[in-house]
């Protein structure tokens, strides 16, 4: 076996690298001119072609997305600009809806004032009735009170003085 693999290494350093060897240079410039040829025709006619297509899709899908992104930016800015109006009007209502609920209620409170006031003028013009009457009673009622005082005053100083006589000069010191 020895002189077998001594055979083999003597073949091997005798041939050497095939791709080094200049006598096999032609056929292998010919058969990569060949090769590069084939790759350059595969992608310039398959590959190429492809991925341009791919990298056209891409570009017209992010140019509509983009484009979409910009419409519904600009809808909404206008929902906001709409949701801002709204906003408004209904302050704008809510104010109108304070102000008439305010006068009505200060109209509820005027008509409630007028009413007080008109019970109190009449309950003022009963008491100053009530205060006239109560005063001509009580003229009359001090006129009596002054004539029994009188006729027990002149008893007591023991003159003895008709009713008619008291009365007379009771009423003289009223009236004078």
């Amino acid at each position: 076996m020895a002189i077998q693999t001594e055979a083999m290494a003597e073949n091997v350093t005798e041939a050497g690298m095939p791709q080094l060897n200049f006598e096999t240079f032609p056929n292998q410039i010919f058969w990569l001119l060949i090769a590069l040829v084939a790759i350059y025709l595969i992608l310039s006619r398959i590959a190429l072609p492809r991925i341009s297509a791919i990298l056209a899709e891409r570009s017209g899908t992010i140019s509509n997305d983009l484009a979409a992104a910009e419409d519904l930016k600009n809808k909404a800015s206008e929902a906001e600009k709409s949701y801002e109006k709204a906003l408004a009007d209904a302050r704008a209502e809510s104010n109108r809806i304070a102000d008439e609920a305010r006068a009505e209620a200060q109209r509820d409170l005027d008509a409630a004032l007028t009413e007080a006031d008109t019970k109190i003028a009449a309950q003022t013009a009963e008491a100053e009735a009530a205060i006239a009457d109560i005063r001509s009673n009580a003229s009359e009622n001090v006129g009596e009170v002054a004539r029994d005082v009188a006729q027990a005053l002149v008893a007591a100083f023991g003159v003895d003085a008709s009713a008619d006589s008291v009365n007379a000069a009771v009423n003289d010191r009223m009236k004078g």
